[in-house]
């Protein structure tokens, strides 16, 4: 079996008990990041082997994991935060997986945290359709992304990395400047904060200091 595991997006507390009953039990656990992985179960006393797996893990990789699942291993796939598959190479595994065992293995999911979905659930706009877009891309189509989520008529949700948050809002501040935005940074964390506004106001409100961290983006249609 493949269990396809959500794990916290920051607050360890959030993790479900079928999730702990899962890395409890299986084989072996795949990671993004397995020192990350590792603070996870060293604070629930979980103590099972783990492999990293990550977006520039080689074929190899994916091939030995299924070698694994033909020989009836049960193997947790986990990412540093949140549901994988979305926004990092789980997909690529599952797919994998299909191709090769077809109904043969078993891929279980164990819902859990998203950071989409806990930011949505206090956005404070209709969210009873969205568009998902992930990451910008870093270079290449990037202006060709934000142009898209001009043209949509339902809110839209971006990923961006502490890195590139400022250019992201400077480029949404110009293909939609009128637009409100929800932004969620370091969600469920200690210094999680929230902030409203149009990419302009949001822009004069980060400090240097809030520039850190994960940031979810919500666009609204209106």
């Amino acid at each position: 079996m493949l269990f396809i595991v959500s794990t916290p997006i920051g607050n360890l507390k959030d993790i479900t008990l079928r999730a702990l009953e899962v890395l409890k039990e299986v084989d072996l656990i795949l990671c993004e990041d397995t020192r990350h992985t590792k603070r996870l179960l060293d604070n629930y006393s979980i103590s099972k082997p783990t492999i990293s797996f990550h977006q520039h893990s080689k074929l190899s990789k994916v091939d030995e994991v299924l070698k694994m699942l033909e020989h009836g291993k049960n193997i947790a796939l986990v990412s540093d935060a949140g549901t994988p598959g979305v926004s990092d190479p789980g997909g690529i595994l599952v797919e994998a997986v299909l191709k090769a065992f077809g109904n043969k293995v078993s891929i279980i999911p164990i819902p859990g945290v998203s950071a989409v979905t806990t930011l949505a659930s206090i956005a404070g706009v209709s969210m009873d359709k969205f568009l998902f877009m992930g990451f910008p891309p870093h270079k290449k189509g990037r202006e060709t992304f934000f142009k898209e989520i001009a043209s949509q008529k339902n809110p839209v949700v971006i990923y961006e990395s502490v890195h590139r948050i400022k250019k992201a809002l400077d480029q949404i501040d110009k293909v939609v400047p009128e637009r409100q935005l929800i932004v969620g940074r370091e969600l469920t964390k200690q210094f999680e904060t929230i902030y409203r506004g149009t990419a302009q106001d949001i822009l004069q409100q980060l400090t240097d200091e809030q520039k850190k961290g994960e940031f979810v983006v919500i666009i609204d249609n209106k």
